[in-house]
């Protein structure tokens, strides 16, 4: 049993402070406000607590990419995120050629069994080449229902969710087939109308992918995707809260439109993320680091991010105006819910002791994942001496 005390503790329902959190082995048995009836094992000391990050939407990060679906590197992608507070995490991959990509999510697919990542992304190839973004125009191509169903046999049962362009020929059957093997369609990449995007609603998409880029923008008259995913009650839109690709004015309009349990935020980040500015390589493209901003190097598109969870939420804290349970449901327990995951995703008895230790300025000092402290530089030391 460890017992950890002197927090302020966010849970669903409300914000405890004081409160405490006891867990035993992986799981969290209590959660409680005010002092508990046995000694802490640990003084939190006034610092924050709030449950591990759910990002379902990476490509990297500390120098690797999940893109080359080698053990290695995967594990030192998730430890990269880990480190920052995200306790769960997919490995989305990127347009490339058939035989590729069916190396990389049978190769995927093992990591995800084994535990190294929580679930798999594919974000592309069958996206419109118009909103294409950072994604390689010589891959992308219609979606077709061998391949699909080639792709979700190698995948075996691991692939959590596929982004797709609705308005591509056959973009709604794909929808359908894609949805009728149980994993999550996302509309992301799309040139698509409103009418177009609302069927592929009712068809069974249910995710944006990274809402407002790779689409056009709302207009008043030509709503487009964005309007019809951000009114849809069945939808969650992801947000990518760098500040860079979404201005945190339009994240608090958004996230309030749509209300936290609609929004997850994700990072969409890129092997560059934690590393010096510099050219790096996403899916065969070059991309150019520039404080913190990444773009092609040949064309102007945003291509990924360099950002963290735990920088994702202090954002829409401090800049967008959210108040902690907000930002947890964003970060950690929309996420989790959207894709069925019932052991993560906030702070209660029963789930995952995955949480983060935030201080004061909401900085991450410490993460713990399945009840277990990862190692954090000076974590052990900010603990222990309190």
């Amino acid at each position: 049993m460890t017992l950890l005390a002197n927090a302020k503790v966010v849970t669903p329902e409300e914000i405890l402070d004081p409160g405490w959190v006891e867990v035993d082995g992986e799981r969290i048995v209590g959660v409680g406000a005010g002092t508990p009836d046995r000694p802490a094992d640990v003084d939190l000391a006034g610092r924050t607590v709030v449950p591990g990050f759910v990002d379902t939407h990476v490509h990297g990060g500390g120098g690797g990419s999940y893109l080359r679906a080698d053990p290695e590197e995967t594990a030192r992608v998730a430890a990269f995120h880990l480190s920052h507070g995200t306790t769960t995490t997919f490995a989305s991959l990127v347009s490339t050629t058939a035989e590729e990509l069916e190396r990389q999510v049978a190769a995927t697919s093992d990591l995800v069994l084994d535990g190294v990542v929580a679930g798999m992304h594919l974000e592309g190839p069958w996206i419109s080449e118009v909103r294409r973004g950072a994604h390689d125009p010589a891959y992308l191509r219609p979606a077709e229902p061998a391949e699909l169903d080639r792709l979700l046999r190698l995948g075996k049962g691991t692939v959590s969710m596929v982004t797709l362009a609705p308005e591509l020929p056959g973009g709604l059957d794909a929808v359908r087939q894609v949805t009728g093997a149980g994993v999550v369609v996302a509309v992301g990449h799309s040139d698509a109308d409103y009418a177009t995007v609302i069927a592929a609603v009712d068809a069974g998409a249910r995710v944006a992918t990274h809402l407002f880029n790779g689409m056009p923008p709302l207009h008043h008259r030509t709503p487009g995707p964005v309007g019809a995913l951000l009114e849809d009650p069945r939808v969650t839109v992801e947000l990518i809260a760098d500040g860079m690709h979404v201005h945190p004015g339009v994240i608090a309009v958004a996230a309030r439109s749509a209300g936290p349990g609609r929004v997850s935020l994700v990072t969409d980040a890129m092997n560059a993320a934690g590393m010096p500015d510099g050219i790096y390589d996403l899916g065969g493209q070059s991309v150019r680091v520039d404080h913190g901003l990444v773009k092609l190097v040949h064309g102007d598109s945003i291509a990924g991010s360099t950002l963290t969870m735990d920088v994702a939420f202090r954002l829409v804290v401090r800049e967008a105006g959210f108040d902690l349970r907000d930002a947890a449901r964003m970060s950690a327990t929309t996420p989790a819910a959207t894709f069925g995951l019932t052991d993560v995703g906030s702070l209660a008895p029963g789930l995952l002791a995955d949480l983060v230790v935030l201080d004061e300025d909401l900085r991450t000092v410490a993460v713990m994942r399945r009840g277990g402290w990862v190692s954090r530089e000076a974590a052990a030391d900010e603990l222990s001496s309190h």
